[in-house]
Formats: C-alpha cells, sequence, structure tokens
C-alpha cells in the first residue's frame, strides 16, 4: 500500500496528516513497529529493510515525470522506523516483564 501511494499519480492518501514529511513518519513509523512486533528476533534486519525499502520508493519516484525524489522523505522514513522501532522495543520488553513469573 505504501508503495502504490508512493507512486500513483494525484492519489490522496487514506489517512492524510496534511504534511508530507508527517505521512512519511507515520507509514515507516507503523511499518517499522509491525514489523519489530512480527519478527522480535530481527532488530537490524526489520530498520535496514524498511530504509531500503524508502530509498526504493524514493528511486522509483524520481524516474517518474510525476514525482520527484526528496532525500527529506529518507530522513521522515529514518525518523519514523527509529521511532516505530523504540515504540516495540517498549512493547515487547512490557510483555516480556508480564511473562515473567511473579512479576
Amino acid at each position: 500500500m505504501v508503495l502504490a501511494l508512493a507512486l500513483l499519480k494525484d492519489v490522496s492518501p487514506p489517512l492524510d496528516t496534511g504534511w508530507d514529511k508527517s505521512n512519511h513518519l507515520l507509514a515507516f513509523g507503523v511499518l517499522a513497529l509491525l514489523g519489530h512486533l512480527g519478527f522480535p528476533g530481527r532488530h537490524v534486519q526489520v530498520p535496514f529493510g524498511l530504509f531500503l525499502y524508502g530509498i526504493l520508493i524514493e528511486v522509483l519516484q524520481g524516474l517518474t515525470d510525476y514525482r520527484v525524489a526528496d532525500y527529506r522523505d529518507l530522513l521522515a522514513d529514518l525518523l519514523g522506523i527509529v521511532l516505530g522501532s523504540l515504540v516495540a522495543a517498549g512493547w515487547l520488553r512490557h510483555r516480556r516483564r508480564e511473562r515473567q513469573p511473579g512479576a
């Protein structure tokens, strides 16, 4: 869905914050959170894979005549990945503590 929204012409996202960079931050934050919750042992692979995905999106946008590649989008993606990863780490730590006997 993120790739489709990034590459389709004149498409408004279903959830729009009103500021392009915050849309990137939100999308990649959610992807990072879900990635870490779905693959809890992949602490390096999830963020690295998502950053590569962000690069791919920007490269593909640069190849179109109706979108523009923007390094600031990558920075917003990266910030979203970091924030989503931190939220996931906190959530997973909390869940582990709940499951420990005597907790």
